[in-house]
């Protein structure tokens, strides 16, 4: 499996961005990727509401979720958009869904990303998605040409037994599609991703958002780049580091095999009596 890893660091204009991810997927797919990946909102970062409400759109109505199924099928190749930030969630809030799109052009499976990243990692940096964001309550896997992969969505990293379901409900890759903070990722990004590709025994990939991201309004963000590949042992197959671009390379899945008969864990659960605090 030949797979193209599309790095952004995409504006809070849907329209320049859909102009350079599809450059990108076009120079993977020329490269012999026959499955694309792109980070977590894709068509639009910004940090500011007010911004998104007025230039975001709802699924059916999305220029950037119709022009890559487009592109997936005048290519052949297969898409993951890691997300698009959409309209459509109850109480006006915001969607944070996964599109994976087939080689015809059609959409294979959806994701609403579960877990809100709902957090104040400094005394000057904090998020609150969940007040902007509507979260999803259902764990995916599907199957492709190449395997049976399972999606997830950035803070969702931070959830173990949502990896350990897709990889026992029989994912051999899952996907990460991240936009994670410079201090987050740079402390917490690699060793997140290498333990749930230890735990799972599954290829690991995670597209990512890089840079300082180019905005009309005064809220800038920041992210860390760094997307990655991990084998289903847990070693770095890809470090893209901070450059906007595209990495390719190939994996065996005959791995994800070898890594879970070596250490069978995903056999070995048990039954056990919560822990209480007294």
């Amino acid at each position: 499996m030949r797979i193209g890893v599309v790095q952004l660091n995409s504006s809070d204009n849907p329209k320049a961005n859909l102009q350079t991810t599809q450059d990108l997927i076009e120079k993977a797919a020329l490269d012999g990727a026959e499955f694309i990946v792109t980070p977590e909102v894709t068509n639009i970062v910004s940090g500011d509401r007010a911004h998104q409400s007025i230039t975001l759109q709802t699924q059916e109505n999305d220029i950037t979720l119709r022009a890559i199924c487009a592109q997936a099928k005048n290519l052949e190749v297969w898409v993951l958009i890691g997300s698009l930030a959409l309209l459509g969630g109850s109480n006006g809030r915001f969607l944070n869904r996964s599109f994976l799109i087939n080689p015809t052009g059609e959409i294979a499976a959806t994701y609403d990303k579960i877990h809100m990243f709902d957090a104040m990692i400094s005394d000057t940096e904090s998020y609150a998605e969940s007040s902007g964001y509507q979260p999803g309550d259902r764990a995916v896997v599907t199957q492709t040409d190449f395997g049976t992969v399972g999606l997830s969505i950035c803070y969702d990293i931070r959830f173990p037994q949502l990896y350990r379901d897709l990889a026992q409900a029989g994912a051999q890759i899952i996907f990460v599609p991240s936009a994670f903070t410079q201090q987050t990722g740079a402390d917490h990004l690699q060793v997140l991703l290498r333990a749930r590709a230890i735990e799972t025994g599954c290829f690991i990939v995670a597209p990512c958002q890089t840079g300082t991201h180019p905005t009309q309004t005064a809220k800038v963000r920041n992210t860390y780049g760094h997307s990655m590949v991990i084998d289903p042992w847990g070693q770095v197959l890809l470090d893209a580091g901070v450059s906007q671009g595209i990495s390719v390379l190939d994996l065996d899945l005959t791995l994800v095999e070898k890594a879970r008969q070596r250490i069978p864990a995903l056999q070995h659960d048990r039954e056990y009596k919560k822990p209480k605090n007294v």
